[in-house]
């Protein structure tokens, strides 16, 4: 039996997954890690080459002690997008930071001072300020010469396990253009982009290739770290997200994908790299050389229904321990006898996106009552749900109206997908029918085809998908719960504006904003 491997390096673990040629997942690694914050820098989150490495190479012993790397016929990456490392002239890595780093505060501020940069280069690139490369760039410029006049190229991530591996320095689209740095119609780096920046060009000596390339070998340093085979095909991956819609099996136009973990991302195929006039979504590059994808991102769904779960439901925690299950299961049966729109509690957390100026209002639930029967830990928890919901839909309409794409269905994965009952509400909500898949690790998977497609198992994506990717449960819109849910989503996005307006005034406290806003 021969087997892919995937290495997933995500914003807090990184995770070694063998799957089969037909993309059964049959064996998983996982080790969390420790990021590094630097004391003399506010907001600097560092990610640490050397320790990483040495989680990346345990996970990959751990799947090597039930298969033999002889088997192992390809290996692919993906990682956390925004995350870049930085080599210098003998390809050794000097820095790297994580997605979540926010030290380019100044940065940002300074480069708002042009209030047309950020338009100009949105329009070139789908990237604004908020998660971009510039201003942590340039913050290198300003605060460490030394890494500044050293480096001599920058990838992501995924790309820097390939290289750990024995890959030479390379960048593929879908991941590279979450930077702000690529031209988003040629899917390579922008000189014009550096030159707006004031950056120097250097930075763009990687050479870019799609996803699905064959990008090196395992070489002997690496085989006696790991345990791989010398010489085991490696093959260029993607980002996260990127990766993810394939692993659903999302490969053609129009295909639209919610992934559900800490964040909510929508993603919507496109035949060309459509632009948002007003720069409120972000444009990628998509893992399929054809493609590019309209990308909403609503904060922190997973994290505030791990929040509320923590901090109310110690006792369903216990319950759940006891009898093998977990609290958000137990919470979600109980939300399913709440009435569609929870006695008309408005959930204040995520909003819609808006890439060119991104924040959030102060965490809080809105309109309650004080009748325990319509207001308890279970409406409070199906309202959570609820602005998940709301929130994508927000963002898909968003996507549909610019872009005059008519979504007909979309396909649910990540962590959220395992509940049937969210799965219902998002169903209800945007009134479109739900598909979910039956492996829930859709990134890795996604990983898992592009190392298949690599060494040519599959001709190309769209069969390896069709092979690898199996189809779970469908979840039809409620008609009933239309009318509920639109009156909802009215009250939601009036009552949000003026919940963000008592932010702005620092009458709350937001519950995130992006670096320089």
């Amino acid at each position: 039996m021969k087997y892919i491997l995937s290495l997933d390096a995500g914003t807090g673990s990184v995770r070694a997954i063998i799957f089969d040629k037909s993309g059964n997942q049959i064996i998983e690694s996982q080790r969390e890690y420790i990021h590094k914050v630097n004391p003399k820098y506010q907001g600097s989150i560092d990610f640490d080459i050397e320790n990483n490495w040495k989680l990346i190479c345990k996970c990959i012993k751990d799947v090597l002690k039930q298969i033999s790397p002889n088997d192992i016929l390809a290996i692919s990456t993906t990682s956390m997008r925004e995350a870049f490392v930085l080599y210098d002239e003998n390809k050794k890595p000097i820095w790297a930071c994580s997605n979540v780093d926010a030290r380019a505060y100044q940065e940002t501020i300074d480069l708002r001072k042009n209030k047309e940069l950020e338009k100009d280069i949105y329009y070139i690139s789908g990237q604004t300020f908020s998660l971009g490369a510039i201003p942590r760039l340039l913050w290198i410029k300003n605060n460490d010469k030394d890494i500044y006049n050293k480096a001599c190229y920058l990838n992501m991530l995924s790309d820097w396990i390939a290289v750990e591996l024995g890959a030479d320095i390379f960048i593929d689209p879908s991941n590279g253009s979450t930077l702000g740095l690529f031209n988003l119609k040629t899917r390579n780096f922008d000189k014009k982009i550096f030159e707006m920046s004031d950056l120097d060009f250097k930075f763009a000596n990687a050479k870019v290739l799609e996803s699905g390339t064959i990008i090196g070998e395992v070489n002997n340093k690496a085989s006696k770290e790991t345990g791989l085979k010398e010489g085991t095909k490696i093959v260029m991956g993607g980002g996260d997200a990127q990766l993810g819609t394939i692993g659903v099996g999302a490969v053609n136009e129009k295909d639209t994908v919610i992934l559900g973990g800490t964040f909510w991302q929508q993603e919507v195929n496109m035949k060309s790299p459509i632009i948002d006039k007003d720069a409120r979504i972000r444009i990628n590059c998509s893992s399929i050389s054809d493609l590019w994808q309209a990308e909403g991102i609503a904060f922190y769904p997973g994290l505030v229904a791990r929040w509320f779960r923590d901090a109310f439901c110690e006792d369903l925690k216990e319950i759940a321990k006891k009898n093998n299950t977990n609290a958000y299961k137990l919470l979600s049966d109980k939300s399913k006898d709440i009435p569609a729109g929870c006695y008309e509690i408005i959930p204040i957390f995520s909003d819609k996106m808006n890439y060119i100026s991104w924040k959030h209002a102060a965490p809080s639930f809105i309109n309650m009552t004080i009748d325990p029967n319509k207001t308890n830990r279970y409406s409070l928890f199906k309202s959570i749900m609820e602005n998940a919901a709301i929130v994508s839909y927000n963002n898909i309409k968003t996507i549909e109206n610019f872009s005059n794409i008519n979504i007909d269905y979309l396909t649910f994965a990540g962590g959220a997908a395992n509940d049937s009952v969210w799965c219902q509400i998002l169903a209800d909500v945007l009134q479109l029918e739900v598909r979910t898949t039956k492996v829930k690790e859709a990134t890795a998977l996604g990983a898992a085809i592009c190392a298949c497609v690599g060494v040519n198992l599959y001709k190309d994506f769209y069969e390896a998908a069709d092979i690898c990717v199996k189809k779970d449960i469908v979840y039809y819109p409620d008609k009933n719960n239309q009318k509920v849910y639109a009156n909802l989503i009215n009250k939601f996005n009036d009552v949000y504006k003026i919940q963000l307006e008592l932010a702005d005034k620092n009458l709350t406290t937001h519950m995130w904003k992006a670096v320089g806003e």
